[in-house]
């Protein structure tokens, strides 16, 4: 059987570092995180899985309105809010 060489301290230099950071937070929104926080993540390009524990529109209402007006969107989908930064859309034409 033949071996090969894998470094991978050679492979990680050559990833894209503007991709390496994105990621997918899961929460709970229960009214504990400050609007801020989510507003934040959102900004910094994290997509929010959110578990709702209440009522959504007054769990929403400190941030919905500037995620939308920075160009995000909000998607009530079963019993999670799913928050996208800019540029990045979810498809509901399945439901």
């Amino acid at each position: 059987m033949d071996t090969f060489d894998l470094d991978l301290l050679a492979a990680e230099d050559q990833l894209d570092d503007e991709n390496a950071e994105k990621r997918i937070i899961l929460g709970i929104l229960d009214g504990t995180t400050p609007p801020s926080e989510w507003i934040g993540s959102v900004r910094d390009g994290y997509v929010l899985i959110l578990a709702i524990d209440g009522d959504l529109n007054e769990l929403a209402a400190d941030f919905a309105r500037t995620i939308k007006d920075m160009g995000g969107h909000l998607v009530h989908f079963r019993e999670f809010l799913i928050i996208t930064p800019p540029g990045i859309h979810v498809d509901t034409d399945r439901l």
